[in-house]
């Protein structure tokens, strides 16, 4: 109850809906946050949040989710090569919608594979979160070397055509991601718990994004893709979550069962 009301209050002091997230997710979130400022009670995280404008920011970065890699999953994207770029090449344009795109590793992702498969040129994506901070980052492009290895590795399971070094640029302990892959992304401000449809798109990407929402917010989350997707649009999830138990399940035809990837129908 004490979290419900966090919740409310966070809601209606500062617009933003975490009231259908994952209650353990939630639960998790709140309780690092009360570690970290020393703070017993829910009660306190609730006055705290009403009286410091501050500290409900950093609430706020705790409960969004920024997870994220370059190439996570390397066979997803051995997937989108062999079963997805075929169906983006029938298009004379190509409209993507990267959901839920925290720091914007995925969204580069992507924009490697276009580039690699001659597609990228005739590509909008739309790379979209709620979380501002995040969102700044993502448009910066720039990365800790740190991560760099790994995701030379991730890049090369999904068999990569290239050097990976090769998109970005070495600077100091950071590194750069290219300018021409950054040329045709749209960095935006999108909440998929209260907002509606971002764009008509020819694919959809949001992965391990829903599996923080509850079963209702799902539902809601799926019908707006559904709606946001051309007939023959291609929705992709996380390796956790499912079109079962969805009332829309019946109308997409599977295109990678493992890979949580699906086609709408006609």
């Amino acid at each position: 109850m004490e979290i419900s009301l966090l919740l409310e209050a966070v809601y209606q002091k500062y617009g933003y809906d975490f009231r259908q997230y994952s209650q353990a997710h939630i639960g998790r979130r709140v309780r690092n946050r009360m570690a970290l400022s020393g703070i017993n009670d829910i009660s306190q995280i609730q006055s705290k949040v009403l009286e410091d404008k501050e500290f409900a920011y950093q609430l706020l970065q705790d409960l969004s989710i920024t997870v994220t890699e370059m190439f996570r999953d390397p066979e997803f994207y051995k997937s989108l090569r062999k079963n997805v770029i075929p169906i983006l090449k029938t298009y004379p344009f190509i409209k993507i919608w990267h959901a839920g795109c925290a720091t914007g590793e995925e969204a580069y992702s992507m924009a490697i594979l276009l580039q690699e498969e001659g597609l990228y040129d005739r590509t909008t994506i739309y790379a979209t979160d709620f979380n501002q901070l995040a969102l700044n980052r993502a448009k910066e492009g720039i990365f800790s070397n740190k991560v760099i290895k790994e995701y030379t590795l991730n890049y090369q399971l999904m068999e990569g055509k290239k050097s990976f070094s090769s998109y970005y640029t070495s600077s100091y302990d950071h590194v750069i991601m290219n300018q021409s892959l950054k040329k045709n992304i749209v960095w935006a401000n999108h909440n998929l718990v209260t907002d509606s449809v971002f764009a008509e798109v020819n694919l959809i990407l949001c992965r391990n994004v829903l599996i923080y929402f509850d079963h209702d917010l799902q539902n809601k989350v799926q019908k707006l893709f559904y709606n946001s997707l051309i007939g023959g649009g291609v929705l992709c999830l996380g390796s956790k979550e499912s079109l079962h138990f969805s009332t829309l399940e019946e109308k997409y035809s599977v295109l990678d069962k493992n890979q949580r990837i699906f086609k709408k129908k006609y």
